[in-house]
């Protein structure tokens, strides 16, 4: 009899998902997704490369900057091996071990890089909304904690997610409808009660990311409200432009998420291809904008690049 129910669930395989109907030609598709990665690895090293080789860049701002890059390149290289198994080598299978393993680096830097963000804007609301303060709040030893409390934080709310996947039997077909494991996706593929997922992922989203979201939002609010009450125009638009390149990263960080919440909750038709087309995006896109923003908007990073290359 326990054979025949073993039938009903399979394999110690989850199926990936690279772009449907183009199967043919995924080698192809490789070649912009591997620029991608090349380009997201070797800018996001040279930022970092820039910020510790200058010692004028040893500042809060900077050093909250070389946090975002190091998460930036640890999320590129955690999806780097899917990817490159669906679209070079035409391998779909990942074993569940490697999945939870995958979707634990994955969940855990994206939580990492959301705190990150979040001590960026506090960052920016010491800067303009307090400056005379500025160096006595933000000290070393204060913002290495802060790195640490984001790096703790991140690995503690993620780490139950593997362990109660673990528990789960897997139904035959399980396939994922992206490149890379998520637990939103894994855990549809159980063929016993996922409640308690349902549960712990509803609480991990809005505890985390929703309420950094939301504390980022209030902190420019109160900075916007700092700045208009500044007298002279010139000086307000140079206070605000020191703020344009985190507003852009945390609109390439937040905005892809929302957009899949949107689709998956309230959206009845759509393409399949929409939902993969916007996850890669989530997870491809932000590491290799952070650095361009960066470099463009941020003229102590901008000069120092463009001496690099002058000498």
């Amino acid at each position: 009899m326990s054979a025949v129910n073993d039938t009903k669930f399979q394999p110690a395989v989850f199926l990936l998902t690279g772009i449907p109907g183009l199967e043919d030609i995924h080698v192809w598709i490789f070649i912009p997704f591997c620029l991608m990665y090349i380009i997201s690895i070797l800018g996001n090293s040279f930022i970092l490369f820039i910020i510790k080789t200058d010692p004028s860049l040893h500042e809060p701002m900077y050093i909250f900057l070389s946090m975002l890059v190091i998460t930036d390149l640890d999320l590129s290289l955690s999806t780097l091996p899917t990817i490159l198994g669906i679209y070079w080598f035409q391998s779909r299978e990942i074993s569940h071990d490697a999945c939870f393993a995958q979707l634990f680096f994955i969940q855990s830097l994206m939580l990492i890089e959301s705190s990150v963000l979040l001590s960026m804007a506090f960052d920016r609301f010491v800067a303009i909304c307090n400056p005379l303060r500025y160096a006595s709040i933000l000290t070393p030893p204060r913002i290495a904690k802060m790195g640490l409390v984001s790096v703790l934080r991140g690995v503690v709310i993620i780490f139950p997610l593997p362990i109660l996947l673990k528990q789960h039997r897997y139904c035959k077909d399980s396939i994922i409808s992206q490149s890379y494991c998520l637990h939103q996706e894994v855990m549809t593929m159980a063929c016993s009660d996922i409640r308690i997922n349902i549960i712990y992922g509803f609480f991990l989203t809005v505890s985390s990311r929703g309420l950094d979201f939301l504390l980022i939002l209030l902190s420019y609010v109160v900075i916007l409200k700092s700045v208009l009450s500044i007298a002279c125009h010139g000086k307000r638009l140079k206070v605000l432009n020191t703020c344009v390149s985190h507003v852009c990263v945390v609109l390439l960080f937040y905005t892809p998420e929302i957009a899949l919440a949107v689709i998956y909750r309230f959206v009845k038709n759509y393409s399949p291809i929409l939902p993969i087309v916007l996850g890669n995006v989530y997870m491809l896109v932000p590491p290799l904008m952070n650095p361009i923003v960066y470099s463009v908007k941020t003229q102590a990073i901008r000069v120092r690049i463009i001496r690099a290359f002058v000498k």
